[in-house]
């Protein structure tokens, strides 16, 4: 397939801008779905009168079914096209961020919560196959910078933006403002135009979703997915602990709360920048290495000096979201790299593992017993050391060059 990079004219409606920008709000979806109502967390456990556990069941069920949803929708991209599974999916879930905002208790909240995830999977995975489809070679992975530098946004100003609802609106407003995004991206998958050129049509859906295990059974890929996937863990632990260490461990309210979380969100968007700038002049392997270096460096500061202010806390917690940040653009186009075919069972189990390695990460912070930066901190440290150690590995077996 050429590179429809270099002709805008593969996207009529769109042009490459815009479909570079539509990319980016697919990708959004998971981090405009949770981080945009985590300054309401702690209001909305008083409202439903449960507990800190139940009242994280709904970010941590949305991963989960996000994680399996996507599982489906990738196989189907290929089977059926990425267009008409945008629009389905995308479609849904627009509905169900609408139910999430009529909930009467949490018990519907979490089931509302769960359609919205199993819908909003289409997103993630169609838009990784996309850039598969689209770019190619250099230009794949400064896309992918591009791209992941355009998401990371989303944690930055989504906290500041649901702590500014909260002064005019209830928790209610923010999942009707999931609502009419959902809305905005429904009419750009109308207006986009269909990438992939030869659809697996001889296919029925179980020999589709099947197309999963053959991916997997590529060993390159497979220990690339789990080794790369893992530091969404430490990850996922800060964002869906943040409001808790920040408003009730250093007793913030919620719009400081926002400028802190903000401040470390900000850090991941340097993350895919520094990897584009840096790339011209150091080989992919050792930026990978630097990367797992920080996390581990990090992790330490955290542990020693976190717990002393919430200005400490994001100082020394601020390299590791820089370093993982970066590690998202190589890391990605590695695994697209393994695969020649099979782009949206790929780009689906990337999404999927993705997710269900931070599902783990809020887990484990769900019953850390509130030592919840120590818990951080130590995530960081055992993450950089595990991971970089495989990645040494991985290398060293020479499946995989030093570029």
């Amino acid at each position: 397939m050429g590179n429809l990079s270099d002709n805008p004219k593969t996207q009529k409606y769109l042009g490459n801008k815009g479909l570079i920008l539509l990319l980016a709000l697919l990708s959004a979806f998971v981090p405009l779905s949770t981080d945009l109502y985590l300054p309401a967390l702690p209001t909305m456990m008083k409202f439903f009168h449960v507990s800190e556990l139940e009242m994280n069941l709904t970010l941590i069920l949305f991963f989960v079914f996000y994680a399996l949803a996507t599982l489906i929708w990738g196989p189907l991209s290929d089977r059926y096209g990425r267009r008409p599974v945008l629009l389905i999916g995308l479609t849904g879930y627009t509905l169900a961020s609408i139910l999430c905002a009529s909930a009467a208790d949490v018990q519907q909240l979490i089931l509302f919560r769960i359609l919205q995830a199993s819908s909003g999977g289409a997103a993630a995975a169609v838009a990784t196959a996309v850039v598969k489809d689209v770019y190619q070679g250099r230009k794949q992975e400064s896309i992918l910078a591009i791209v992941q530098s355009m998401v990371v946004i989303c944690p930055a100003v989504a906290p500041v933006i649901g702590a500014l609802l909260l002064k005019f609106t209830s928790w209610r407003g923010i999942f009707a403002t999931q609502a009419i995004l959902g809305v905005v991206v429904v009419a750009g998958s109308f207006a986009f135009q269909e990438t992939i050129e030869s659809k697996n049509s001889n296919m029925n859906l179980v020999h589709m979703i099947g197309r999963l295990g053959v991916v997997l059974k590529n060993p390159a890929f497979a220990i690339l997915l789990v080794l790369f996937t893992a530091i969404n863990i430490s990850d996922m632990a800060f964002i869906s602990s943040s409001s808790y260490i920040y408003q009730d461990g250093f007793g913030l309210d919620s719009q400081k709360y926002s400028y802190f979380f903000a401040f470390n969100a900000l850090g991941m968007i340097l993350g895919p920048f520094l990897y584009v700038r840096f790339s011209s002049r150091f080989k992919r392997f050792f930026i990978i290495n630097g990367c797992f270096a920080v996390m581990i460096v990090s992790g330490l500061l955290v542990c020693v000096f976190g717990g002393q202010s919430p200005y400490i806390f994001a100082a020394t917690l601020v390299p590791a979201m820089i370093a993982t940040s970066c590690v998202r653009p190589p890391s990605t186009y590695l695994l697209l790299q393994q695969q020649s075919r099979d782009t949206g069972s790929a780009s689906s189990l990337i999404t999927a593992f993705t997710t269900a390695m931070g599902s783990v990460g809020m887990i484990l912070i769900s019953v850390g017993q509130r030592n919840f930066v120590l818990i951080i901190g130590w995530l960081n440290i055992l993450i950089g050391l595990l991971c970089g150690g495989a990645w040494l590995i991985a290398v060293k077996r020479s499946f995989l060059d030093k570029t």
